[in-house]
């Protein structure tokens, strides 16, 4: 094949969604507000670039908050936390902007009102991951976990009557809505969530890659490894008909050998990438002797979501004196 009938397409929507745009800009005003250090619970959220970029400007990373000083200020990431680590941070006295983003906490509040009604609740969802830690904690005594669809059919409940689901908000939408089928055919009574939990740019995204998957040689999914929506979108592209994907951080693990025999390459990023990581990706490609990339989008994102309230009160505080 000619070197004219390669063909790069790049998935749209890609990148930031709206809770990891609130999240990382969280961390930025805080440090323009309060000077560094400003400590931030965990990855603010999961991709490696924004993590360091963040560090450069003082932000502090830690694991626990045992690692923060008494009175010090401290982010709590998009994944979201616990009412047990809300309390220890009283405890500690120290200053919390929470930027959870507010689709997860829609989760958690579901979970609450789930839980105040005496419901057995099945979280789908990973194990150990933030997101699931955090609405978890909500109502813990309620709570049992289910990973895959063949978890269901070892899955034993108090009252079959009296299930309702919930799920991690960056899932395969193919795989959680397999499992939510395989549990109501188990309990037939299952209540569902007000609103599907799993995110409108996880959806998006993965709805995005299978247009462009089937027609692709190979896809490239830019993305941290412990970032759930990343990975899940190298899953769905395999599903939907690519005959090889795989994730980067960045650029430089883009590997030659990917790129042997292929004509037609897909590229998306998964909800917490920067663009100028998939450009990088982009212009990789054009070095290795492709043409620049087609965007096929599927549909236009405008949600928006404010800051967190406390962080507002203080900018406009800083904005009248």
């Amino acid at each position: 094949m000619s070197e004219t009938a390669k063909r790069v397409v790049v998935a749209a929507p890609r990148g930031y969604c709206a809770g990891v745009d609130r999240a990382v800009i969280t961390v930025e005003k805080a440090l323009d507000l309060y000077g560094p250090p400003v400590y931030v619970r965990k990855q603010i959220v999961h991709n490696k670039h924004v993590v360091e970029t963040l560090e450069q400007r003082g932000a502090i990373f830690v694991e626990e908050l045992t690692e923060v000083p008494e009175g010090a200020t401290v982010v709590f990431s998009a994944h979201g936390v616990s009412p047990a680590v809300h309390a220890e941070a009283a405890d500690r006295e120290l200053r919390t902007i929470d930027a959870t983003c507010p689709l997860v906490t829609k989760v958690h509040h579901e979970a609450r009102r789930f839980a105040k009604e005496d419901k057995e609740i099945l979280l789908i969802g990973h194990a150990n991951h933030e997101e699931v830690e955090g609405t978890m904690g909500e109502a813990p005594e309620h709570m049992t976990l289910i990973e895959h669809p063949e978890d269901v059919d070892r899955l034993e409940v108090k009252d079959p009557t009296n299930v309702a689901w919930l799920s991690q908000t960056t899932l395969s939408v193919d795989e959680t809505m397999e499992t939510v089928r395989r549990l109501r055919q188990k309990f037939p009574l299952l209540i569902d969530p007000p609103s599907d939990d799993i995110c409108y740019a996880t959806s998006n995204r993965q709805a995005a890659i299978k247009q462009i998957a089937g027609h692709s040689d190979l896809v490239i999914v830019v993305g941290s490894r412990n970032s759930s929506n990343s990975v899940r979108l190298v899953e769905v592209a395999l599903e939907a008909g690519a005959k090889a994907a795989y994730r980067v951080d960045n650029a430089g693990e883009v590997q030659d050998e990917w790129l042997e025999g292929v004509d037609s390459v897909g590229v998306t990023s998964g909800a917490s990438v920067p663009d100028e990581l998939v450009q990088g990706v982009l212009d990789q490609l054009v070095a290795k002797g492709f043409p620049r990339a087609i965007e096929e989008r599927l549909t236009e994102e405008s949600l928006v979501f404010a800051l967190p309230p406390e962080l507002r009160k203080d900018i406009r505080r800083a904005q009248t004196h």
